[in-house]
């Protein structure tokens, strides 16, 4: 269970870097022929890193609060107002 809980985490990780990889080499001009457009890449580079960011921090999120970690600070009222 230990192991598909870390190749959960592992693999947006991943995309992430590689994301910071895009970014980087669209600053610095650096053309790969995948992307139409050196904007694309460099588009495509933030997408990836918001996104693995927030796939992980979600899911870090989400075993904190099935453990009762985040001291009440998530919980839904479920009072009618």
């Amino acid at each position: 269970m230990r192991l598909i809980a870390l190749l959960v985490l592992v693999t947006p990780g991943i995309i992430a870097v590689y994301g910071i990889k895009l970014i980087r080499d669209t600053l610095f001009g650096e053309f790969h022929d995948v992307f139409f457009h050196i904007a694309i890449q460099g588009l495509l580079g933030v997408v990836f890193v918001i996104g693995g960011l927030a796939f992980i921090g979600g899911f870090i999120l989400h075993r904190d609060k099935k453990r009762n970690l985040t001291k009440g600070r998530f919980k839904q009222n479920k009072e009618p107002k």
